[in-house]
């Protein structure tokens, strides 16, 4: 908190400076001013939260200075330190919001009690100020959140409607003129820390969109209010470009889906429905940041089940025991789904399952030709793929698929998943030394070019790069955990060069360890700059 000291005696001016220690006080004292016309000079620039002042100086009286200063900055506290004590001084200084008057007699512990009571004063404005903000910003979300409530009896109704104007200010037609709504959904992707990334798109869309936004916990909602006179795909278009300068501004990736437009604001429930089926459609958008209800409204559905071909195919590639070709599988199957122009959600969840069903009783068929038993029990069934999720739909097959695969080699070569199952371990308990093929294979009791074969084929990655994804993931737990330094966070994921950690790490994540820590909330200082190697 900042405060100006004002006296034309400059010994006055070095005494209040030098006697009282106002940094330990929590203040920050500004360079103090021979006069009220300086102080008033430096008003706006500096921004005095409290300003002690005398009264008599050559030029304006400290009394002048008070009734421009609080004109000027009403939060600022004025104290008066004179050598006059007269009664009318008194009440002029009370006329002009004076907050305290005291004699230059006054002693030290007296002048710090007037200034930490202003600092009080202050302290308690700010923080009655915070909890109407949050009241209100409640109050709005709430109210938002009522518009787009599809039935029931937290439907909009004629008192939320009167709140409109007041809570939710750009939804209101400009003087004589009409509005139309629409509902947008809009989900990011592209930050390691995804609640950071939805904040700061639902701060840079409020500033550009033209209407209201509102943050949830995996996406932002969106109403957008336009003039219901120009054609409808025009406010899509805007809402297009501005998509676009966010996803450029953030480096991000954005997808948003809009429900159809109402013309007033009892339709926007129905346009928030709308809005939720298109976004369903977020994984068959293909390069589109925006899909539109009118867009998909008249799919009937793609393919449901898998053929026997397609079945057949699953088996031998399950038998295999690739994982890369699982998941080269998943992905062309979930692709050719994606490219048919009828598919909707609800027909590639139908078929995924189908797909899964399929493995489950493949697996099942195994089960019993082995004689059954414990090993070969397939997970309890549970949804492939959710209607709107944060995951790509081949991921998830590929994820279910992969369960399956991991039982049935597990029951016919058991030995050969559990080594590696061990190397990985061992790996992961020892980051933070010198990590060689030979050194894990020897471990595991493998010659170390039939490990390195049967690695890659069990993970799907090389040694050197599993190693390194296991390092940087450490890492970035420590970065965010710990305030150690970054020289000693590369020491504990095995690196001795701080430079080297620093190029790993950003190829790995896109951001240098400092720029890392400090999107996780600035936990610690660590060595600035240090490993941050382009």
């Amino acid at each position: 908190m900042r405060i100006l000291i004002v006296d034309d005696e400059v010994i006055i001016r070095n005494g209040l400076s030098t006697v009282i220690n106002w940094e330990e006080l929590g203040f920050e004292l500004l360079r103090p001013a021979a006069s009220a016309e300086e102080a008033l000079s430096r008003l706006d620039a500096e921004q005095p939260h409290i300003v002690l002042t005398d009264i008599r100086m050559t030029g304006k009286s400290g009394l002048d200075l008070a009734s421009e200063a609080r004109s000027r900055l009403p939060e600022t506290e004025i104290i008066i330190l004179t050598g006059y004590d007269e009664f009318a001084y008194a009440q002029q200084a009370l006329r002009e919001g004076v907050s305290d008057y005291l004699l230059k007699t006054s002693r030290p512990e007296e002048i710090i009690r007037a200034a930490i009571k202003a600092k009080q004063r202050i302290l308690g404005r700010w923080e009655s100020r915070k909890q109407d903000h949050l009241k209100l910003a409640a109050f709005r979300d709430a109210l938002l959140e009522k518009l787009l409530a599809e039935g029931g009896p937290s439907e909009p109704d004629e008192a939320a409607l009167a709140q409109v104007p007041r809570l939710l200010p750009k939804l209101c037609p400009a003087a004589g003129g009409a509005t139309a709504y629409r509902a947008l959904i809009v989900a990011a992707s592209g930050w390691s820390d995804a609640s950071l990334l939805l904040f700061a798109v639902e701060n840079t869309l409020s500033e550009l969109l033209p209407g209201e936004t509102l943050l949830r916990k995996d996406h932002v909602l969106a109403v957008l209010a336009s003039d219901a006179a120009p054609p409808e795909a025009d406010d899509l278009e805007k809402a297009r470009l501005e998509l676009g300068r966010v996803a450029r501004k953030l480096k991000c990736e954005l997808f948003a889906a809009a429900g159809s437009r109402a013309g007033e604001l009892r339709g926007l429930p129905r346009s928030y429905g709308e809005a939720r089926h298109a976004f369903g459609f977020r994984w068959m958008a293909g390069d589109r940041a925006l899909v539109a209800y009118d867009e998909v409204k008249a799919r009937r559905g793609g393919k449901t089940v898998c053929s026997q071909e397609e079945e057949a195919r699953l088996v031998s590639v399950l038998k295999g025991g690739s994982v890369i070709e699982l998941r080269r599988w998943a992905d062309e199957a979930v692709e050719a789904q994606l490219a048919d122009p009828e598919a909707t959600p609800a027909s590639l969840r139908a078929y995924m399952g189908s797909i899964v069903l399929s493995g489950r009783r493949w697996l099942e068929r195994v089960s019993q030709s082995l004689g059954g038993g414990e090993s070969l029990q397939p997970p309890e069934e549970t949804p492939v793929w959710e209607a709107d999720p944060s995951e790509p739909p081949g991921e998830a097959l590929f994820q279910s698929l992969r369960a399956f695969l991991d039982l049935y080699r597990e029951a016919v070569s058991g030995e050969r998943v559990s080594y590696v199952k061990r190397a990985i371990a061992y790996i992961r308990d020892h980051l933070d030394s010198n990590l060689t093929l030979q050194q894990v294979a020897k471990q595991v009791h493998l010659n170390p070019n039939h490990f390195s074969e049967v690695f890659k084929r069990e993970t799907g990655l090389t040694y050197i790069d599993f190693v390194t994804r296991e390092r940087m993931r450490r890492a970035m737990e420590i970065l965010g955990e710990s305030p150690a330094k970054i020289s000693e966070v590369a020491s504990r994921v095995g690196y001795e060069d701080v430079k080297y950690f620093g190029q790993l790490f950003k190829k790995a994540t896109g951001k240098t360890p400092s720029e890392y820590r400090a999107g996780r909330g600035d936990i610690g200082d660590g060595d600035v700059g240090e490993g941050d190697a382009e």
